[in-house]
């Protein structure tokens, strides 16, 4: 079990990737929040596997079933419980590697840290499949949030070296964003999205896999969220993207272009519209000294390429102690990326509704 600790908001995530469920509690939501499950679902089905050839041949329909806290479709102020089952798993797949740790995947770490009784199939409680009772808390996070009129959106920045158009740090057009959220592939750039998809297919069909980089935006945030030092916006969503499995970097704003940057370059000017304080420009990307500004909040995560590949790679073997080469069977995503596009809308939320309550 894997435990969220926020200011207001506590969320645990337990199961594995081939038990028969994986789920979720949260603590701390508001009593008397009307719960649309059939939006829930449509979020869901956004990060669910067996979409398409892009994705995990693996199916599953992550519907998930409410053991407590709704009562009438509403929040009724107990802990909210929800698993999915899973039902589409072939944890034979997975024996023969029993011994042999996969090169990128947690397979020899969880074997010193837990001296064998780690249930290694699917990746257990390291797998991706772990992201759908995220996504469950998100998903309610997320209708909580745009009843406070803030929205949060998300598409892919990057895959391999083909990339979109990053968002207008600014904002963009609501338009723009609902087409997002309703597209198989989320990119703001329809050429970007196709060039993408065919460098996904080509590097499944060489046995290999890609990573890339999926931007946020979340418009309509108050300033004076979060706190200095410790207590730093940047820190508490930093750390929650970092849960993600496959996360290996998170920048805001300008990023780690800032450091080519001169001060009069990246500070953003402050000005007045319809007698609020704005700024002229967004290098910090809505945070000030750990504190949003009231700007749009604009972040960046980094996903490493998906670790099982057919390709043959070195390893060892636990048992005898020397060298072996290693194969992935199994099904797996070629690129993770966009999938992973809901759950980092799904963390942002969880992290965003916390601070704001």
């Amino acid at each position: 079990m894997s435990l969220y600790l926020g200011n207001k908001l506590r969320l645990s995530v337990f199961g594995q990737s081939h038990a028969p469920a994986v789920g979720m509690t949260v603590e701390g939501l508001p009593a008397g929040e009307p719960v649309d499950l059939e939006e829930l679902q449509r979020f869901l089905n956004r990060r669910a596997p067996g979409g398409n050839a892009l994705s995990t041949a693996r199916r599953e329909e992550d519907k998930p079933r409410f053991l407590s806290g709704l009562l009438d479709d509403r929040t009724c102020g107990a802990p909210i419980t929800a698993v999915i089952e899973n039902h589409d798993v072939r944890s034979k797949d997975y024996e023969a590697l029993t011994d042999v740790p996969r090169p990128g995947h947690a397979d020899y770490t969880a074997q010193v840290k837990y001296g064998g009784s780690q249930d290694q199939r699917g990746g257990g409680a390291f797998s991706g499949r772990m992201t759908a009772p995220l996504c469950v808390a998100g998903g309610l996070c997320l209708q909580l949030l745009k009843r406070r009129e803030i929205s949060i959106h998300a598409h892919i920045r990057s895959i391999g070296a083909v990339e979109d158009r990053p968002f207008d740090p600014m904002g963009e057009e609501e338009q723009a964003l609902q087409l997002l959220q309703q597209a198989e592939f989320p990119t703001l750039s329809r050429e970007a999205g196709a060039e993408m998809g065919r460098r996904i297919l080509q590097a499944k069909e060489e046995g290999d896999s890609l990573g890339g980089v999926v931007e946020c935006l979340v418009t309509g945030l108050p300033a004076g969220l979060g706190g200095p030092l410790f207590d730093g916006l940047e820190g508490k969503l930093a750390a929650a993207l970092f849960a993600i499995p496959a996360v290996k970097g998170v920048d805001f704003g300008a990023g780690f272009d800032a450091a080519s940057m001169r001060g009069s370059e990246h500070n953003d000017p402050f000005d007045v519209c319809h007698g609020q304080i704005v700024t002229t420009s967004n290098h910090a990307g809505g945070i000030l000294g750990g504190i949003s500004n009231g700007m749009p909040l604009v972040f960046r995560a980094a996903f490493k390429p998906t670790p099982s590949i057919a390709k043959e790679q070195q390893s060892v073997s636990l048992s005898r102690m020397e060298r072996t080469t290693v194969s992935v069977p199994g099904r797996h995503d070629p690129c993770v990326v966009p999938r992973a596009v809901p759950v980092v809308e799904a963390v942002a939320a969880l992290v965003l509704l916390d601070q704001l309550l």
